[in-house]
């Protein structure tokens, strides 16, 4: 059997960064004994151009097929027009919705090697492990109405968020129980004091929290959370968040790595693949980056890291994700750093020479 991975370079920096996670990723399959076959298709603003939809119908057909999915960011000036009827960004929307990817797992954690290049205190963020998993396919993104219209007063836009019991449930219960697997530690982030859906949020939140006793847990105000995510990073471990919420507090997050460039993600659904492990799709958090496009300079060490996230999740090859993961940290250790680290390594140096050499040794020592 061989695992169907569909590959969606995106726009921007998005295919030099998958490219090289890809490369890891083809290391892997050849070293190990799981097949992985690999197909490419267009996604985002190059999609828009080519096809004049930003996720094609065929494209979808792929990923519905897929037992995973390997993204890199789209969007940038070129399609930067909030009014168009089409625009990159829907690709994303319309992926997960129709693929049901509801969890969107980002893993926040420092590297002491690091330290210096986050805006933070090295006392404040020196220890920093936690992990947002954001509510992905509702919420005021995916909510009706949202339109602009012409009222009495001039121009007017609504937007609507909307949440069911059934999907607050599904990724409160997925948070309680990867907190059970790590720290016992869950904090739910919401606006009860003002928003009807977040007051059903925390109800449901309290509630499941009497079925995990061994998870310490705590509700926070998003306002509060965003404050106490830079000034007391330390004291978390699993956060859990609505939609937008998790979409401005994992960009906050961001500063605790040094930089958006280090933090892959996964988007997690209920359905299972070929191999029995659940479909995913796995990107690095940062955007496009239009402005150093082609130019060697952008950080791949989230996409490879995303693509390890793949591994682990979608294709059960968790000792391989660890390669992966270990790798990053050496190459780290010996200095390579591109400019969003303060450094000049460029991607390909970091991605092929770097990254590939060092996984490569690593599977050939094991096998030895």
């Amino acid at each position: 059997m061989a695992y169907k991975i569909l590959v969606l370079k995106g726009d921007g920096i998005g295919p030099e960064v998958v490219g090289e996670a890809l490369q890891v990723l083809k290391i892997i399959a050849r070293r190990s004994a799981v097949d992985m076959e690999f197909k490419e298709g267009l996604i985002g603003g190059h999609a828009l151009d080519a096809t004049g939809t930003p996720l094609p119908d065929e494209v979808l057909k792929l990923a519905q097929d897929s037992d995973a999915i390997l993204l890199g960011a789209v969007g940038g000036p070129k399609w930067d027009n909030p009014g168009a009827e089409k625009r990159p960004e829907q690709a994303l929307l319309g992926l997960r919705k129709a693929l049901g990817l509801f969890a969107n797992v980002r893993p926040v954690k420092t590297v002491k090697e690091l330290i210096a290049a986050s805006p933070l205190k090295p006392e404040v963020i020196t220890g920093v492990d936690l992990v947002v998993i954001r509510e992905l396919t509702g919420g005021i993104y995916y909510g009706k109405p949202s339109e602009r219209r012409v009222g009495k007063e001039g121009r007017e836009a609504v937007d609507t968020c909307f949440y069911s019991e059934a999907e607050i449930s599904r990724v409160l219960r997925f948070g309680f129980e990867l907190a059970r697997e790590r720290r016992n530690k869950l904090t739910s982030v919401d606006k009860a004091n003002v928003l009807s859906s977040s007051r059903l949020w925390r109800e449901i939140a309290t509630e499941m929290s009497a079925e995990f006793k061994e998870v310490a847990f705590e509700n926070q105000l998003v306002d509060s959370m965003a404050m106490h995510l830079l000034r007391r990073p330390k004291d978390f471990d699993v956060i859990v968040t609505e939609n937008l919420f998790g979409d401005i507090l994992t960009d906050e997050a961001s500063v605790l790595a040094g930089s958006m460039g280090m933090l892959p993600s996964a988007s997690l659904g209920e359905e299972l693949n070929s191999g029995g492990y659940r479909v995913g799709l796995y990107e690095p958090i940062h955007g496009s980056a239009p402005d150093i496009a082609g130019r060697d300079e952008a950080n791949p060490l989230a996409a490879i890291l995303s693509a390890a996230m793949l591994l682990e999740h979608s294709l059960g090859m968790r000792s391989e994700a660890e390669f992966i993961a270990q790798a990053v940290d050496q190459v780290i250790r010996d200095g390579h750093r591109t400019r969003d680290l303060h450094g000049g390594g460029g991607t390909k140096t970091i991605g092929c020479k770097a990254m590939g050499r060092l996984v490569r040794e690593k599977l050939e020592s094991e096998e030895g």
